[in-house]
């Protein structure tokens, strides 16, 4: 008995064949379809004997069966994996993967087709493709987490140096404090104990001078601690404008300062008359904090020149002094807080913010300031306002 008689016939396997199968002759005419395919497009076999297999296919599989598949069969014999759309009886779209093979033999030329349901592979797809989307999706979650978690840090870090910076601010001031305005309050507690106990009305008159001194530095020191604060911590320095003559209001501040530093000789040369539109007491502030800078380095064996030159479109005061240029790696920086032009003793010295005042001032006029020196000319420090 023979092995294989056990076997279905060649005819039961063609007809039920897990895959469609369908016979055509070379221009697609159907010769032989198995049930698979029939139950798949819900069609008796007799339907489709003698119609052309491009006839099941929708409109872009008619397009696709005559400019791809159908020439690569006459050219190379076969096609695999071919994704076809076919049109069920009831109108329903089926997607189908088509293997097929060119046979000739003496009676012509056939195409026998086998195709399979693509709603596993599909399906398959679908949840690959999700999650192919699910982990871009977290992925980018994660991305922008970490994009957070470092801008975090990045603010921390700033957050955390901004904190060292108004510590060690704070440090300075305190410094200040306890030590350059220590001097001039003490100078003015001996001094009132010296006037109390005197009798000479000449020494009475020394005292009160170095009263009046000592308490006009100790109010200029202040004056300069309150701005630099309001400026570090963003407020910046505040003016106020009004209509003031130019000439007058400096004049106005030089009478002061020359009482101030009675032992230097201060000159004011004037260019020009008229009026302006600036803060007259910041005005002199910027006067007073250059001349007492020129007071503290300056060679006080020539005179302290301030220049006010009133033109069409700025107003310009420059302060000259001779003595010691300033050295030129310091120019960059002389108008930082806490930066001097030497490290000298002198008792008339501030705490190292006149020039920042000074520059802060002029800014928030909408001007600048500048300053030129050398061992020659000395050093002149220039502010121009624009009008």
């Amino acid at each position: 008995m023979p092995m294989d008689s056990h076997l279905p016939s060649a005819d039961a396997l063609f007809e039920r064949a897990p895959c469609g199968l369908v016979v055509t002759t070379e221009d697609g005419t159907m010769l032989r379809s198995n049930d698979t395919f029939n139950n798949w497009l819900g069609v008796e076999r007799a339907t489709l004997l003698g119609r052309r297999f491009q006839e099941l296919l929708t409109m872009g599989g008619r397009i696709f069966h005559q400019t791809h598949w159908a020439p690569l069969m006459k050219m190379q014999g076969s096609v695999a994996e071919v994704k076809l759309d076919l049109m069920h009886r009831d109108g329903q779209i089926i997607t189908m993967l088509l293997n097929g093979v060119r046979r000739d033999d003496e009676h012509g030329v056939y195409y026998e087709l086998a195709l399979f349901g693509t709603q596993e592979r599909d399906r398959y797809e679908r949840e690959l493709l999700n999650a192919r989307r699910r982990a871009e999706e977290l992925l980018s979650q994660k991305t922008l987490a970490e994009g957070a978690l470092q801008q975090a840090q990045q603010e921390l870090a700033a957050a955390y140096q901004s904190a060292e910076r108004r510590a060690v601010f704070a440090e300075q001031m305190v410094a200040i404090a306890s030590h350059d305005l220590k001097n001039p309050l003490t100078a003015i507690g001996m001094a009132t104990q010296l006037l109390e106990r005197s009798e000479h009305r000449e020494r009475d008159r020394r005292l009160l001078e170095s009263i009046a001194s000592s308490s006009q530095r100790a109010q200029r020191m202040i004056a300069d601690l309150l701005d630099f604060a309001s400026a570090r911590i963003g407020q910046g320095i505040s003016i106020r404008r009004e209509r003031v003559d130019l000439q007058a209001t400096v004049e106005q501040g030089l009478g002061e300062l020359r009482v101030a530093f009675a032992h230097a000789s201060i000159r004011h040369l004037a260019r020009g008359q008229g009026q302006v539109n600036l803060d007259p007491d910041r005005l002199q502030q910027m006067v007073g904090n250059l001349v007492a800078n020129g007071v503290s380095y300056g060679d006080l064996n020539y005179p302290i020149t301030l220049t006010t030159d009133l033109r069409a479109d700025a107003a310009l005061i420059t302060v000259h002094n001779h003595g010691l240029s300033i050295p030129q790696d310091l120019l960059p920086s002389l108008f930082e807080p806490m930066t001097r032009a030497s490290d000298r003793a002198d008792t008339v010295r501030s705490v190292g913010l006149g020039l920042f005042i000074v520059r802060e001032l002029s800014e928030a006029h909408g001007g600048e300031v500048s300053v030129r020196s050398c061992a020659v000319y000395g050093t002149t420090f220039s502010i121009r306002l624009p009008l």
